[in-house]
C-alpha cells in the first residue's frame, strides 16, 4: 500500500499548507474560548494496536467537561479533526481508514475482528459516515453507553472488517468523495 502512503504524505502536505491557517486560528479562539490551550490531544488506539497521541481542537472546557459555543461549531462543521493531518503525514492515520478509538475497544478485539488493528486508523471510514451524528444518537437513548457497546460498536466492527477484505485506493477515493459530499 505504498500508493496509499505517498497519497496521505501528498495531501495532508497540501491540507496543512492551504489549511494551516484556520487551524491556528481556531486553536486561539479555541483558547478563549474554553480558557485553556486550543489544542487537545488523546490517546488512541492506532496500527497493530499501538496508542498515539491524536490532535484536535479543543471543544469542551475543562473545569466543567461541557461543550463550550465553539466548540459546538467546531464539532458540526468538523474543523476539530483538521489536526489530524499532522497524525496524517506522521504516519500515525491515513485519509480512511478505521477511526482511532480510545483504549477500551478496537484494542479489545478478538478473532477475526482483531484484523482490523493491522489497518492505519483513518480520517474517515464508512462507519464515520454512517454514524456522522452518533452523539445526536445517542443522546436519544435511555443507555448510550450499552447503546454503543451493543450495537453501534458492533456495527462499526462489521463494517471496518468489511473495508479490510476490500481495501482499495479506489474505494479509499469512493469513501473521501461521500465524507466531502455528504
Amino acid at each position: 500500500m505504498i500508493f496509499k502512503r505517498i497519497f496521505d504524505i501528498v495531501f495532508s502536505v497540501v491540507g496543512l499548507l492551504f489549511m494551516g491557517w484556520v487551524i491556528l486560528l481556531t486553536i486561539v479562539i479555541a483558547s478563549f474560548d474554553t480558557k485553556s490551550n486550543g489544542l487537545f490531544t488523546q490517546d488512541r488506539v492506532g496500527q497493530y494496536g499501538k496508542l498515539f497521541k491524536i490532535f484536535k481542537i479543543k471543544s469542551m472546557k475543562d473545569k466543567t467537561q461541557q461543550i463550550s459555543s465553539f466548540g459546538r461549531f467546531l464539532r458540526k462543521s468538523k474543523l476539530d479533526e483538521l489536526p489530524q493531518l499532522l497524525n496524517i503525514l506522521l504516519g500515525q492515520m491515513s485519509f480512511v481508514g478505521p477511526r482511532p478509538d480510545i483504549p477500551g475497544y478496537y484494542d479489545k478485539l478478538e478473532g477475526e475482528s482483531r484484523k482490523i488493528l493491522s489497518l492505519k486508523p483513518g480520517l474517515t471510514s464508512e462507519a464515520s459516515i454512517k454514524y456522522a451524528k452518533e452523539e445526536k444518537l445517542l443522546t436519544q437513548q435511555v443507555d448510550p453507553l450499552a447503546y454503543n457497546n451493543n450495537v453501534i460498536f458492533p456495527d462499526k466492527v462489521k463494517m471496518n472488517l468489511k473495508y479490510y477484505y476490500n481495501q482499495s485506493i479506489f474505494l479509499d477515493l469512493q469513501i473521501l468523495f461521500r465524507t466531502v459530499f455528504r
